[in-house]
């Protein structure tokens, strides 16, 4: 996971990852967005943060005001952003850490998908009384 050419890969990154990373280049702000696209702050804060997930109509819209591709904004893959290189972003003291936090982050995203299954299987279960 420390491949740099990996950074908003679907391994590595989350679509509200690659929204807020879109966005940041872009040089806009939240607020910005969110009146571009008219929704609320409260809707691309809840996007980024993989809550929810826009309408096709939003998500095109948006893809076209941050230079994306939709398939780069749904899995990481297509026409995107390149990584940004964190040898030159940050001292070199916290590349170690950014490549743990990125870690931790797949870490969780199989854990939550793992929990998901689970959750489903139970939900199923007690549908059927067992």
């Amino acid at each position: 996971m420390s491949d740099e050419t990996d950074w908003f890969g679907p391994e590595a990154a989350t679509f509200g990852d690659r929204v807020a990373g879109a966005r940041e280049a872009a040089g806009m702000t939240q607020t910005q967005l969110a009146r571009r696209l008219g929704v609320k702050k409260s809707t691309v804060v809840a996007w980024e943060n993989d809550l929810s997930e826009p309408r096709a109509n939003k998500l095109s819209m948006m893809a076209g005001m941050l230079n994306v591709s939709i398939m780069w904004l749904l899995t990481g893959e297509g026409e995107g952003m390149d990584a940004p290189d964190v040898a030159e972003a940050a001292d070199m003291e916290l590349a170690p850490l950014v490549a743990e936090l990125r870690a931790i982050r797949g870490e969780m995203r199989a854990s939550s998908e793992r929990l998901a299954r689970v959750e489903k299987t139970l939900r199923l279960k007690l549908e059927k009384g067992e």
